[in-house]
């Protein structure tokens, strides 16, 4: 008795309510434990989301009117593995920790944890736009194909950020509300929404089967730049509307106090922007598509 009335005057819901306790579900953050070696699940999610997008995207160029050959996919990967880690680091550091430049070897710390999701994406057009120039490619289609890729790699890196229990929302009294530990510092934990799994299902599982739907049964991948516009699109408002449910980070508490909004969601406004652009214009960017790959032409 005594307990559940400290509890509800602290504020902590998880112990009030009964809440499921991230404690109890079992989770590492380490997937595999050597000694001298540990392989994290952040990492491996980086990891399989790589090869399983790379799986994918060879799918996705065996259809008519792909916009390069297998060999462009497997240059790709490097590229993209390349700007996904640079960038997603230094967009950290600039949009969420600026404080790492005064000890820039804070930046090369990737074990340390931090990536930028916007940065990453930086990082990705940046290898798309050096592979089409190397190849004589046509940037926009080749987005398009790698677009429907990027939720697999979304998808995994929150359920990462869950079974590390970081990120996690806000106070919740939702009957499925996580008691996620060291949260209050010096205080009672309260429960929270577990975001990650938000992020997760919208802006990874979802957002990959409406890009899915677009891809195999409409004629969308022959509009340069719809499906980068649907993907930017929704991922935008995806996050915008989460971000809602999710606490902002520590060192930006003030920002979103100040600005009404949380750094996250100031930075998908462009991109819903941008994606609504390039959706509403792809029909004036369809031509005559000829694959890089396989004999048929598609009007």
């Amino acid at each position: 008795m005594i307990l559940s009335t400290l509890a509800a005057a602290t504020g902590d819901v998880g112990m009030a309510a009964g809440h499921i306790r991230y404690a109890d579900l079992g989770l590492d953050p380490v997937a595999l434990n050597l000694g001298f070696f540990q392989l994290k699940w952040y990492s491996l999610a980086y990891i399989t989301g790589i090869l399983g997008g790379w799986w994918y995207l060879l799918k996705l160029l065996d259809q008519p009117g792909a916009p390069m050959a297998r060999r462009h996919a497997d240059d790709f990967v490097f590229y993209a593995t390349l700007g996904i880690i640079l960038g997603g680091r230094l967009g950290y550091a600039i949009f969420y920790a600026p404080e790492m430049f005064t000890d820039p070897i804070k930046i090369l710390r990737l074990w340390d944890g931090g990536m930028s999701f916007h940065g990453g994406m930086v990082g990705l057009i940046l290898g798309i736009w050096w592979l089409a120039r190397k190849h004589g490619l046509r940037a926009l289609r080749v987005a398009d194909y790698v677009t429907c890729v990027a939720p697999i790699g979304q998808f995994l890196g929150r359920i990462a950020n869950f079974v590390n229990g970081e990120l996690w929302g806000k106070p919740s009294d939702a009957p499925w509300a996580v008691v996620f530990p060291r949260t209050v510092p010096g205080g009672l934990d309260p429960a929270r929404h577990p975001s990650q799994l938000y992020e997760a299902l919208g802006e990874g599982l979802i957002l990959f089967l409406i890009l899915a739907f677009f891809f195999w049964r409409t004629d969308a991948r022959y509009k340069p730049g719809f499906l980068l516009g649907t993907g930017m699109a929704g991922f935008g408002v995806a996050r915008f509307i989460i971000e809602f449910w999710r606490e902002p980070d520590a060192q930006l508490v003030e920002f979103a106090q100040a600005t009404g909004l949380h750094m996250g969601q100031w930075l998908t406004l462009p991109m819903i922007a941008i994606g609504i652009y390039l959706m509403v214009t792809s029909k004036r960017r369809r031509v005559r598509v000829e694959p890089i790959a396989g004999s048929e032409s598609v009007a």
